[in-house]
């Protein structure tokens, strides 16, 4: 009788990997860092973040792809068998951009900018938004297909690590009969791994089918959104960099906070209106002020970044003789990074806050509220200037909250340029009450340590305070000694009354 033959153990299966990469572009380190600074500073961009991935699986590496496309100086695009079935639509929209006629046109708008690269990401993730919702090019079912292929890849995932456990268990086992059982139990997972393999195979060709048929129409749409971005990106990036020169902010602004600036500034027609009349404005106020205090002295402070020649420290001058630190001054003096001695006149030392409380009612709707907010605008360029600090209240009827901003509180009184923008797109309406506003900016200079704060008072209209509230007024100002400036806008002689008692 022949001896019985053993039974040999089942040889090891090689498992191909699956691709893990939901991203097609290649990126490196400074590419992705840029990318999530961004994100991390910008809730426009992280909001359409969030909204696109209950849309599509991988929505967050599709703004990545499009920031890396339009970023980027190389574009390198990864094989398809190198990328995630379920995100084969990211390549699809990623090709109809970058073959569209608006592509180089984009391109040279946002080349190694991150800020205007990331305002465009934002903007094209917006259009695709409006897209998806719109269901008129993928329907329901056709994002419910991807959403099923990304699960078939977790299941596929999931099988291929039971299967990697149970050879790990198999060589450290050493009873036959527990090798047996674990045998079967192999047998079973790979078949398991097979069926997986085979649905998800299955699914992405007929993914890809569909995807086919779709992609001409796919690609007009967001074609068509990528002409709208480039209009908004173009006008956008002119606005705030007029908003950035017209409200100098003495700091250089993250990329993130541009985003948001440009974002704001969109298409917005009542934001341009009024950069362009602050930037009239503080031309003339500023002119004036320096006509006025041109013969005042001025001492030393300290030691500040900009670009005034007169006041360089010693050292960076005698960098201009250098060739090559010459140039390295040059790139400074542009970015307003080098030393110099910040100066303060007598006009500056020791003044106390200016308040200005801004009539909200209905009644300052249209060019009154434009040129409300310029002259506010212009006197926060004034007061950080002088170094002071400056609050906003914004008013109308009794109740109606106020909207108080305390526009410049950080070091050196640099601007807060969210908290200008929130100024300039807020306008409650409504009716007209002085008590309560006026109340507010007392509690502001009964905190601050300094006198001789200012409250500057701009309406269009006339309201009645009571004589024990106009009596009480009167005493704090007088200890305060605070002044009281009134602008009246667009009303006569005879509305005067109520304001010219205490102004």
């Amino acid at each position: 009788m022949p001896p019985k033959r053993k039974k040999t153990a089942s040889p090891k299966r090689v498992l191909q990997p699956l691709p893990q990469n939901s991203c097609w572009i290649e990126s490196d380190a400074y590419d992705r860092r840029a990318y999530n600074s961004l994100r991390s500073e910008s809730p426009s961009l992280a909001e359409v973040e969030k909204n696109g991935a209950t849309f599509l699986p991988h929505f967050p590496s599709l703004l990545q792809d499009l920031f890396c496309l339009l970023f980027k100086y190389n574009i390198i695009f990864l094989k398809e068998e190198d990328a995630l079935p379920s995100a084969s639509l990211n390549r699809i929209l990623l090709n109809s951009l970058q073959q569209g006629k608006l592509y180089p046109i984009l391109r040279e708008l946002t080349l190694l900018d991150e800020a205007k690269a990331g305002l465009c990401t934002l903007l094209l993730g917006e259009g695709l938004l409006t897209i998806l919702k719109s269901e008129k090019v993928l329907t329901r079912r056709d994002m419910f297909d991807l959403w099923d292929i990304k699960k078939q890849e977790e299941i596929l995932g999931e099988k291929r690590e039971e299967l990697e456990e149970a050879e790990k268990l198999a060589e450290e086992l050493p009873s036959a009969e527990g090798k047996k059982n674990l045998e079967k139990a192999k047998e079973r997972l790979e078949g398991e791994l097979d069926g997986a393999e085979a649905s998800l195979r299955h699914k992405a060709r007929q993914l890809k089918e569909d995807l086919g048929q779709l992609e001409n129409k796919l690609t007009s749409h967001f074609q068509a959104e990528a002409i709208k971005v480039a209009q908004q990106l173009e006008d956008a990036a002119e606005e705030a960099e007029h908003w950035g020169v017209t409200l100098g902010s003495g700091y250089r602004s993250p990329p993130g906070r541009k985003l948001e600036l440009g974002k704001r500034l969109a298409g917005n027609e009542k934001l341009k209106k009024l950069a362009r009349m602050v930037g009239r404005m503080k031309f003339h106020a500023l002119a004036l002020r320096k006509k006025i205090f041109e013969r005042s002295s001025e001492e030393i402070l300290e030691v500040e970044r900009g670009d005034f020649v007169s006041r360089l420290l010693p050292h960076e001058l005698l960098t201009l003789s250098h060739p090559i630190l010459r140039k390295d001054f040059q790139r400074r003096f542009l970015d307003q990074e080098l030393l110099q001695y910040s100066l303060r006149g007598i006009e500056e030392k020791g003044k106390g806050p200016m308040v200005v409380c801004l009539d909200g009612s209905s009644s300052m709707a249209g060019e009154k509220e434009i040129w409300s907010k310029a002259v506010t605008l212009t006197l926060l360029e004034i007061a950080r200037r002088q170094r002071r600090l400056f609050r906003s209240i914004c008013f109308s009827s009794d109740d109606t909250p106020l909207q108080i901003l305390d526009m410049n509180p950080r070091a050196h009184y640099e601007l807060e340029m969210e908290k200008v923008m929130d100024l300039a797109e807020y306008f409650p309406g409504g009716g007209t009450d002085f008590q309560k506003p006026l109340d507010a900016a007392l509690d502001c200079l009964k905190k601050s340590r300094y006198k001789k704060g200012d409250i500057v008072f701009i309406t269009d209209g006339e309201c009645q305070v009571t004589p024990e509230w106009a009596e009480r007024f009167r005493d704090e100002k007088e200890k305060l000694g605070f002044s009281l400036y009134s602008i009246l806008i667009d009303v006569g002689p005879s509305s005067l009354g109520t304001l010219k008692e205490f102004s």
